[in-house]
């Protein structure tokens, strides 16, 4: 199946987070190393039908990776969004 990104539905949806800075835990002192092709879970879902994992596809910068997820497509989704699957 080809991606056609020239379609006007194509659209990777933006989300404002309002980020609570004094919560130790989004401030990791060791960050977790993630790897294309790996699966993770996801700690909010992007709509109430999506599944609760996703599949990282590459990186996009330092702290946000392209991930696909079923039953709602591709998005980007920051470390701070997912974790390792245990």
């Amino acid at each position: 199946m080809k991606l056609d990104s020239e379609r006007p539905d194509f659209a990777v949806q933006l989300r404002r987070r309002n980020l609570d800075v004094t919560n130790k835990s989004y401030a990791k002192e060791s960050p977790q190393k993630f790897a294309a092709s790996g699966w993770v879970k996801l700690l909010q879902l992007p709509n109430p039908f999506s599944f609760d994992e996703a599949l990282l596809l590459c990186p996009v910068s330092e702290d946000e990776w392209l991930a696909w997820i079923p039953d709602h497509g591709e998005a980007i989704l920051h470390n701070g969004e997912f974790m390792t699957k245990n």
